[in-house]
């Protein structure tokens, strides 16, 4: 058992991260202050929110890659909703909605067609991402009130600041020495681990990433399942969004616009097949982290940000080597284990 756990994926990501850690801390002391440390992971935890929905969605053989323009427009309809008047709490609650919504309709749209859900995600990520910039003037062509002059059509291009703070707690508080969007980071990664393992739910997603027609010859409610696996992956795009507009105080439609990269990496580099049937939501928590004090610490090295991509995009096609090489490294010993032990019996019968 304990061989086991030390030869997984998840054990290899949690030395990467310690190694980088201490390599860090050996060129910037201050990557060694735990309280620093902590605090650092709400520059990037968005991203681990959405990869943690993702990786559900990749356990079925899909994609979304939506979910950057999700965070978006959940930002700008909170602001909206909050300028209009609505209690903030209510804003909270239409966002994630709003969240809820656009993911369902991405699964029953898969659901419901042959078409490759890369492609309709494509076609989502662009939609969602109209909606969210031309929102402000279609509620003032419909003739919804706001305060202030301009209407709603004041709050297309610039920032919806002056959220109370009630709200950009969850953005900018903590809890001792641990930040709130960590908290919550850590509470949906755990409710995504549950789901994924303790759930028939978890096995639907499984069954239905190794044969969507055989899961459903043996019962599984395919369409439901896929209904709900990508209206959960844009709730927790939603909430990704809405951590992001309370730490940065301000609801914009473009916020984790530039995050699809990582989120997927994050997903990938986790031990999620991308051909569905196999995932780790530990895994994926564990990579977005990587990436996350990876990113900080180039940085901070004064690598500029238009490299940093690169890096991330060369990290990601490593992993991928490294899952195939692995891969092929336990096939071949598994043949080997099997052709001794065929061996083994042969020379005992004889």
């Amino acid at each position: 058992m304990k061989s086991s756990v030390f030869k997984s994926w998840e054990f290899m990501l949690a030395a990467v991260l310690v190694v980088e850690l201490i390599v860090l801390g050996l060129i910037n002391p201050a990557f060694l202050n735990i309280e620093n440390l902590l605090f650092s992971t709400s520059d990037f935890v968005h991203v681990i929110i959405a990869a943690v929905g993702l990786t559900l969605v990749i356990m079925t053989g899909g994609m979304d890659i939506s979910g950057v323009s999700v965070m978006g427009l959940a930002s700008i309809v909170l602001g909206l909703a909050f300028v209009a008047g609505v209690p903030i709490g209510a804003c909270v609650v239409l966002a994630l909605a709003v969240g809820l919504g656009a993911g369902a309709f991405n699964g029953t749209v898969i659901a419901k067609t042959d078409v490759n859900p890369l492609v309709i995600t494509l076609a989502m990520l662009f939609l969602y991402a109209g909606v969210a910039s031309g929102l402000p003037t279609l509620l003032d062509m419909m003739g919804f009130a706001v305060a202030g002059a301009g209407g709603f059509e004041a709050y297309q291009y610039e920032g919806i600041s002056g959220l109370p703070k009630s709200f950009t707690w969850i953005g900018t508080g903590a809890v001792g020495w641990v930040p709130v969007p960590l908290i919550i980071t850590v509470v949906i990664a755990a409710g995504a681990t549950y789901l994924m393992h303790r759930t028939r739910f978890g096995r639907f997603l499984k069954l239905i990433g190794v044969s969507a027609e055989v899961a459903r010859f043996t019962g599984v409610p395919v369409t439901r399942t896929l209904v709900t696996v990508y209206a959960l992956n844009g709730f927790a795009a939603a909430v990704a969004g809405l951590v992001l507009t309370a730490y940065f105080t301000s609801a914009r439609s473009d916020l984790g616009a530039e995050a699809l990269l990582n989120i997927i990496t994050a997903v990938v580099l986790g031990g999620s097949s991308i051909y569905g049937g196999q995932g780790s939501v530990l895994g994926t928590f564990l990579a977005g982290l990587v990436l996350g004090f990876l990113r900080q610490g180039l940085l901070a090295l004064g690598i500029s940000s238009d490299v940093v991509p690169v890096i991330v995009g060369a990290l990601l096609i490593g992993s991928v080597a490294l899952k195939i090489g692995m891969g092929v490294l336990g096939t071949r010993r598994a043949n080997r284990r099997a052709y001794e032990t065929e061996r083994a019996a042969v020379g005992g019968n004889g």
